[in-house]
């Protein structure tokens, strides 16, 4: 793949071309050339986009794509399309496919339905075995075939021996756990925060408590075990300060926060429109307010989309009966925009590779072809033609974004929204 990009803004703070303008020259997917102005004597493809800027490619650490089983709601091959013309080049695949993702022989599968891809697919395997909570999974079996992390999506594991032992045994490896913070005894039946909002719209809540008492949990086992330990999608102000007082005690621990959950709250169920049913649930302002300072601060690592498709069969029913879920890759971007700046948003989206053994890019001579191009000024209102996924459960319909991503650039491949 040979490509000449023009006129683009480097936005890399690890580049020594950071908020120049330059051409960059890509042969073969390698970048041979970053100058100011670079001509175009074998008539490469050339790139020239309005307000045209470069990244190093983007990660997202927590997607879900159906296949194998789910392939209604969305397929391995068209996840990656729609990662790639979204501007994420990384993504870690949750296991809640039908069969769970659990041996050597599944990741493989994940892996091999990637192959010949632009977009690099990093599987997560399940904790338990076929996510039942139970057993241990075969971690380090699937670790060797390329599993980088462990975690059954959404459930929460309730014995605490258990996380005990996942801790243990994937610290002989340096295998990274994850654990949903969640006691499901507290959550019971609720289906969105409780709060007043829940009152008013007589549905059953959900407390932070419940989240809060799974975070204290998991980071005392933690501290114990002296694992690794990774807890996403937090919601809630109290997580926060959980594990802000963890990082300060030195414990080896990360955590992520889903992009809806500092975009909206509950308020946004008034209508019970089951799209803002999520796992965890949108929570208060105070709590929003919180996980942006938490990012801020470096408390909270990492970002997601969480992204998760549901076919419409299992969204529009009644909010007691509906999915969890959201996708979110699409509207990532310009959801983020409207709440930090350019740079810290390419930051945010750049984040969390090493803690999944991912190696980092650069924007710089001699790299890998490794980009997202996107514009950071334009202004629009998201709508259902911006949805690339098979399923359309976006809770991000009718909102106002910032931003537009023209798509990516990375293992010798170009795939762009206008091409």
């Amino acid at each position: 793949m040979n490509a000449l990009i023009k006129s683009a803004t480097i936005v890399d703070s690890k580049s020594e071309f950071h908020n120049e303008t330059v051409d960059i020259l890509i042969e073969k997917g390698v970048v041979s050339k970053i100058s100011k102005r670079i001509s175009n004597p074998k008539s490469y493809k050339e790139i020239s986009l309005d307000n045209l800027h470069v990244s190093p490619g983007w990660f997202d650490s927590s997607v879900s794509f159906g296949e194998p089983g789910f392939e209604e709601r969305e397929t391995i091959a068209n996840g990656l399309k729609t990662a790639a013309l979204s501007g994420f080049t990384h993504v870690a695949l949750n296991a809640n496919t039908n069969p769970v993702v659990d041996s050597s022989a599944d990741i493989s599968f994940v892996k091999s339905k990637a192959n010949d891809h632009l977009v690099s697919l990093y599987p997560i395997g399940a904790l338990t075995w076929q996510g039942n909570g139970t057993d241990l999974a075969e971690l380090y079996d699937m670790h060797k075939a390329g599993a980088v992390a462990f975690y059954d999506y959404k459930q929460p594991i309730t014995n605490p021996n258990l996380m005990k032992i996942a801790l243990q045994y994937a610290s002989n490896f340096n295998g990274l756990v994850c654990a949903f913070p969640q006691e499901s005894k507290i959550t019971g039946l609720g289906v969105m925060n409780e709060n007043v909002n829940s009152t008013k719209l007589g549905l059953k809540g959900n407390p932070s408590l419940a989240e809060e008492i799974q975070v204290a949990r998991d980071l005392f086992l933690l501290e114990y075990t002296e694992g690794k330990l990774h807890i996403p999608t937090i919601s809630s102000s109290k997580s926060v300060d959980l594990i802000r007082e963890a990082k300060a005690k030195g414990l080896n621990i990360t955590c992520s926060v889903a992009i809806q959950n500092l975009f909206f709250t509950d308020d946004a169920l008034s209508d019970f429109e089951t799209n803002f049913k999520t796992l965890p649930p949108l929570r208060t302002e105070a709590d929003r307010l919180a996980l942006i300072e938490g990012i801020k601060d470096g408390t909270i690592d990492m970002v997601t989309t969480d992204h998760n498709p549901i076919d419409i069969e299992n969204k529009k029913v009644e909010f007691d009966n509906a999915m969890y879920g959201t996708i979110g890759l699409e509207s990532a971007f310009g959801a983020l925009q409207t709440i930090f700046t350019t740079k810290k948003v390419i930051a945010l989206l750049t984040k969390g590779k090493e803690r999944f053994g991912i190696q980092n890019t650069l924007v710089e001579e001699g790299a890998n072809a490794d980009f997202t191009l996107f514009n950071p000024s334009s202004e629009y209102q998201f709508k259902e033609k911006d949805i690339l996924s098979k399923s359309k459960n976006s809770c991000f319909l009718g909102a106002k974004l910032k931003g537009e991503v023209y798509g990516s650039i990375a293992n010798n491949k170009i795939m762009l929204k206008h091409d």
